[in-house]
């Protein structure tokens, strides 16, 4: 199939500060020499940058790693996960229409977009919030017929279900990924008839539904607020011009314990680096305030949905609940003795400044 570029294309690209800070340090992965070895998670950062690929953005990427931009351009036309056309503002559908998924119904999930959205594939909504495709298999058979809606998959669809979902997030609102008809993953239509003991609730998800359900960036671009990139020797994103961290040796001898028979001898934590010197001390070590908590929503008011703040999802909302914080202005006003109350009483320390908690909260609550 010959793909060609939108005729329609902007002047310029550029990645903003985070996403170059991680486009940099993607390219420390390779030698030196062989740079263009990470052209496909640029071009991909790009697009989830600005939702679609732009020449600009092929050519500016081609720059970033010393390559003839046709040869850029050949790997942008190559793979059909580039968009080369604008899509939805809001969401772009893929709807599986290989066999499985078309025998389930596929062909009722293209009409229904073909109707909500647009008369035809990779065409606009009236308003430019929606986009759609055909693609072929998704791999989620058992679960026909599916789309993958942004980043995650929405399966055992019907006409109706389609509909509703698309609704829902042109309203702002974000439907829980994975199956659409209470099953758990891809256990038989009748029910599970072995590992049942599945919680209700949060638990009640799969893993992938859930994971995405927490992070909450079922259809959200990528904008360099996500947890940052840890390359395998330590680098943080940005930190492209520190050198490596020298490991620890492995002492062979036995470590001592403490009273509690622990062993005391530091051990690495996946997915985090130790801060360098003159670095910001962490929350942990700011000295602790207990901030103004509430026994319930203040009266007359129901409590503000805090799921709206990236980065907390339904379980972080009732530890949030549980621990007096209900409405946006509590979190604004967090001062960095209060974070460090918060953040040592939450399973997932140091998120809150990772993910601006206050900041968001603050725009939350000014809009009311």
């Amino acid at each position: 199939m010959l793909r060609r570029l939108h005729p329609d294309q902007p002047e310029s690209f550029a990645f903003t500060p985070a996403n170059q800070a991680w486009a940099e340090a993607q390219i420390t992965k390779y030698p030196e020499g062989r740079q263009a070895s990470a052209i496909i998670p640029l071009l991909w950062r790009a697009q989830e940058q600005e939702g679609w690929l732009t020449r600009p953005a092929i050519e500016h990427v081609a720059d970033m790693l010393g390559m003839a931009h046709i040869r850029a351009l050949e790997v942008a036309t190559f793979y059909f996960m580039f968009q080369l056309q604008p899509v939805g503002s809001v969401a772009h559908l893929q709807i599986c229409g290989t066999t499985s998924c078309m025998i389930c119904g596929a062909e009722d999930l293209v009409a229904v977009c073909k109707e909500k959205i647009a008369p035809k594939a990779h065409q606009l909504s009236a308003d430019g919030k929606f986009s759609w495709e055909e693609v072929e298999c998704l791999g989620a058979c058992a679960n026909a017929p599916m789309a993958q809606i942004g980043k995650d998959y929405y399966e055992d669809l019907t006409a109706e279900k389609l509909a509703w979902i698309i609704d829902e997030m042109a309203a702002g609102r974000v439907p829980t990924p994975g199956p659409q008809n209470g099953r758990y993953a891809s256990e038989p239509a009748g029910g599970l008839t072995s590992l049942t003991a599945h919680e209700a609730g949060r638990d009640a998800l799969n893993v992938s539904a859930r994971l995405a359900t927490d992070i909450g960036d079922t259809i959200k671009r990528i904008d360099g607020t996500e947890v940052p990139l840890l390359a395998p020797w330590g680098k943080q994103s940005g930190a492209v011009d520190v050198k490596p961290t020298p490991k620890k040796p492995v002492l062979a001898e036995a470590v001592p314990a403490d009273k509690t028979g622990i062993d005391k001898r530091e051990a690495p934590v996946q997915g985090t680096a130790k801060p360098e010197a003159g670095a910001p001390a962490a929350a942990a070590e700011v000295e602790e305030a207990e901030p103004e908590r509430l026994d319930a929503p203040r009266e007359g008011q129901a409590p503000d949905d805090l799921k709206r703040i990236t980065g907390v999802g339904p379980k972080l909302e009732g530890l949030l609940h549980e621990m007096g914080f209900f409405h946006f202005d509590q979190i604004a006003a967090w001062t960095p003795a209060e974070v460090a109350w918060v953040d040592a009483r939450l399973k997932c320390k140091g998120r809150i400044e990772r993910d601006d908690w206050i900041g968001q909260a603050r725009a939350l609550a000014a809009k009311g």
